[in-house]
C-alpha cells in the first residue's frame, strides 16, 4: 500500500532546489483531479490543500453524478452530452462509490407526463452507449408504491429517469490516494501563502505547513489555481490590483430519517417557488433534501445555512410529502458555496459561472480552473493539464485517466453493509479488528461506523482531525450531527493513540469538532 504518512510526504518537498512540473493548489475534486492526471501523464506533481481534501464545497453536493437535467432545459446539448459521457466513466473507474439510481418526478397536472418523458428521452439519447437506463412514464399507483410518503392530492402519475449517485468526500479521498499511486506528492494543511516569480513570470509558490509553521519555496514550471471560490485570493497575489473574478452563491442540504419517503427511489421536484429544481435523494441510510442558490457577499471555509434557505426548503419539500418534516426532524444541515461570475463595472447583475469550466492564463502564467462541477472533474483536469503543457512547454503526454481505476475500484459491492464505501480497502479495514478487538466495536449505537475506520482513516487517508474523521472519511457530521458529536471524544482518543498526542490535543479536537458542529445542528446541542 502507498505511503500515506505526513512525515514521509514532507520530506519529499524538503529538497529547495527540486523543481516541479506542476504545483496544483487546492484539494477539492478540480484539484486533486488534475494532480492525478498529471501524476498519471509522468509529470512531477505536487498539491497541497489549506485544510483537509473536499473540506468545501466538494464535501457538501447533492451528491449526483450527473448530466444536469436542468441544463438540459436551458438548451445547453453539449454540456449534457460531456457530463452524461464523464457519469459513465466514473460508473466504471468508481464502481464502489457511484450507483445508478432512479429518479422520478411525480407529475401534478395531465400534461407534465409526457412534457417531461420526452425531454428526458432525449436526455437517454444523449448518453449513448453510456445510458444508465430508460426513462418512462409511470401510473398514478406505481408512483405511490415506489414513493411511500408521496402527496397523493391531485397525482396523476410520475416520471422514472435514471441518473447517478454518490459519496463525494470518499471520492476525494480516493482519487488523492490514486494520485499518490501515480507517484504524485498531495499534501493537506499546506496553505500556499505567496507566489514566486522570476521575470514576472510565474516560477513557483511560497507555503506553510499548518501543522509546524515551518515555510517551504517551492519550485514549479507550473502553478494551477484549483481553489474553487477561493481562486481570487490566489489571483491577488499574482495580480493585487486585479477585480475579482468570483462571488460566492451558496446551497444547503437539509438530512431526515428514512421514514419520510421510505423507498429506495430519489425525488426530484422539477419546480420550486423561486423555479429551481430540488431533490430528495437516499442516501446512508438517511434522506438528503436541497439546494438553494443564495448569492452571498462574502466566503468562508465554513459557511452557515441562512434561516431564508432553511425556511425554502422544508416549505417546498413539505408540499410534496404527505408527513412534512419539522425542524426537529433535522439530522443534520449543511451548506456549500459555488462560484458566481462578479459583477464587472456597470453591472449589478451576477451570473453564474457556467457549469462548463473556464480556463484562464495571466499574463504571469498563472492558470486558474474555474466552473465545472463533480461530474465532469475528470475533463477538467484533462483541459488544465493540458493547458499547463502549452504554458509552461512542459513536453506533452496524452491524458490517461479515461480508463484509469480509482483507488477502491469495485464492481458489485455489498450496499447493505456500510463498509463497501472502502471497495477493495474493505477486507483490509476489518483486518485491523485482528490487531485489536476493541477496534470492531461501533462508535455510537445510532450509525454504523466502527473504531477501525477512525484507525484507517489516520493510517492510510491523511486524516489530521477529528472533523477530517467525522465529517469527510466517514459521514457522521452530514448523518447526524448530534450523534457525531457524542462520537468525537472517542474518536479524538483513537487519533491521539496513532499521532502520539496527549490529552490536551484531545481536549482541542474535541472542542475545535463541536465549534464546527454547531452549524450542522438546527436546534442547539445540550
Amino acid at each position: 500500500m502507498v505511503n500515506t504518512e505526513r512525515e514521509k510526504l514532507v520530506e519529499a518537498i524538503g529538497n529547495p532546489d527540486e523543481i516541479w512540473d506542476i504545483i496544483v493548489v487546492g484539494g477539492g475534486a478540480t484539484g486533486l483531479g488534475t494532480a492525478l492526471d498529471a501524476a498519471s501523464r509522468g509529470y512531477k506533481t505536487l498539491l497541497l490543500e489549506q485544510s483537509d481534501f473536499a473540506k468545501g464545497t466538494s464535501s457538501r453536493s447533492t451528491k449526483l453524478v450527473h448530466g444536469g437535467v436542468r441544463y438540459l432545459a436551458q438548451g445547453d446539448i453539449g454540456l449534457v452530452r460531456e457530463a452524461l459521457y464523464e457519469r459513465g466513466l466514473l460508473l466504471k473507474n468508481a464502481a464502489h462509490l457511484v450507483k445508478n439510481e432512479s429518479f422520478i418526478i411525480p407529475n401534478y397536472n395531465w400534461w407534465s407526463g409526457p412534457f417531461y418523458t420526452i425531454g428526458l428521452t432525449i436526455y437517454d439519447l444523449l448518453a449513448g452507449k453510456l445510458s444508465f437506463g430508460r426513462s418512462k412514464h409511470i401510473s398514478k399507483k406505481e408512483t405511490i408504491r415506489r414513493l411511500p410518503g408521496i402527496q397523493q392530492k391531485n397525482l396523476y402519475g410520475g416520471v422514472v429517469y435514471h441518473d447517478g449517485q454518490f459519496d463525494d468526500s470518499r471520492l476525494a479521498i480516493n482519487l488523492a490516494q490514486t494520485s499518490l499511486e501515480q507517484g504524485a506528492t498531495v499534501l493537506n494543511y499546506f496553505q500556499v501563502t505567496g507566489l514566486h516569480k522570476e521575470n514576472g513570470k510565474i516560477a513557483g509558490v511560497v507555503a506553510s505547513d499548518m501543522e509546524t509553521g515551518k515555510v517551504y519555496n517551492l519550485k514549479s514550471k507550473a502553478v494551477i489555481n484549483a481553489t474553487g471560490v477561493f481562486v481570487d485570493d490566489l489571483l491577488q497575489k499574482d495580480e493585487p490590483h486585479k477585480k475579482p473574478l468570483v462571488k460566492s452563491s451558496q446551497g444547503i442540504h437539509i438530512v431526515v430519517d428514512k421514514s419520510f419517503m421510505p423507498g429506495d427511489d430519489a425525488v426530484m421536484i422539477p419546480k420550486t417557488d423561486d423555479g429551481r429544481v430540488l431533490f430528495v435523494v437516499p442516501w446512508h441510510g438517511k434522506l438528503l433534501i436541497g439546494t438553494t442558490d443564495t448569492p452571498l457577499d462574502k466566503h468562508s471555509l465554513e459557511p452557515v445555512a441562512l434561516e431564508e434557505e432553511i425556511g425554502f426548503v422544508m416549505r417546498n419539500v413539505g408540499e410534496y410529502l404527505t408527513r412534512v418534516p419539522g425542524r426537529g426532524d433535522v439530522r443534520s444541515i449543511f451548506a456549500g458555496l459555488r462560484p458566481l461570475a462578479a459583477p464587472q463595472e456597470g453591472s449589478a447583475k451576477t451570473k453564474e459561472i457556467s457549469r462548463s469550466h473556464k480556463l484562464i492564463v495571466s499574463g504571469s502564467g498563472l492558470i486558474t480552473i474555474t466552473g465545472g462541477k463533480w461530474t465532469t472533474y475528470r475533463r477538467m483536469a484533462q483541459d488544465t493539464v493540458d493547458k499547463a503543457i502549452e504554458t509552461a512547454g512542459l513536453s506533452p503526454r496524452a491524458s490517461v485517466t479515461t480508463n484509469l481505476p480509482i483507488h477502491g475500484n469495485k464492481n458489485d459491492v455489498d450496499r447493505n453493509d456500510h463498509l463497501y464505501v472502502y471497495g477493495t480497502d474493505r477486507d483490509a479495514v476489518l483486518h485491523l479488528i485482528n490487531e485489536n478487538a476493541e477496534w470492531g466495536k461501533p462508535l455510537h449505537p445510532a450509525l454504523e461506523y466502527t473504531q477501525a475506520e477512525v484507525i484507517w482513516a489516520v493510517r492510510h487517508e491523511m486524516a489530521r482531525t477529528v472533523e477530517d474523521v467525522l465529517a469527510r472519511r466517514v459521514r457522521a457530521l452530514f448523518l447526524d450531527a448530534r450523534v457525531a458529536i457524542e462520537m468525537a471524544p472517542i474518536v479524538a482518543q483513537l487519533m491521539a493513540g496513532e499521532l502520539k498526542q496527549n490529552d490536551d490535543w484531545v481536549k482541542k479536537q474535541v472542542a475545535a469538532f463541536n465549534d464546527v458542529s454547531r452549524n450542522y445542528l438546527l436546534i442547539p446541542f445540550g
